[in-house]
């Protein structure tokens, strides 16, 4: 499985042309793309998304979430602020979820960059 980060599915959802896209758009064609839950909540919070488009994002698979997943995603968060780093909440749980399943995650937010160290794979 791999994952896509928000910026980069909506960015596939716009029709843009950039490598993150075609990346997202190859998982989905060879049916290895997953949410992680907080990349859902984030795409369907757009109001004027379509019935149609939803039903459609709704098939994608997401990621479950194991046992112990708020506490580790804790844990990943306060490592994060220690440093004095940007860890937003949202990204902290999509991180730890690809972490949890080994996914890689497309994203274009360079954010992400800062959980690599501790098991995040990006592409």
């Amino acid at each position: 499985m791999i994952a896509a980060d928000s910026s980069s599915f909506i960015a596939h959802l716009k029709e843009e042309i950039a490598d993150d896209v075609i990346r997202v758009r190859e998982a989905l064609i060879n049916f290895r793309l997953a949410l992680p839950s907080p990349v859902l909540t984030e795409i369907l919070s757009n109001h004027r998304l379509p019935q149609p488009l939803i039903e459609d994002i709704l098939q994608i698979p997401t990621l479950p979430i194991f046992s112990g997943f708020w506490y580790r995603a804790g844990v990943l968060r306060s490592k994060l602020l220690e440093k004095k780093l940007k860890a937003r909440l949202a990204d902290c749980l999509i991180a730890q979820s690809c972490i949890d399943h080994n996914a890689p995650l497309i994203t274009r937010d360079e954010d992400f960059r800062h959980f690599v160290k501790y098991g995040l794979v990006l592409i």
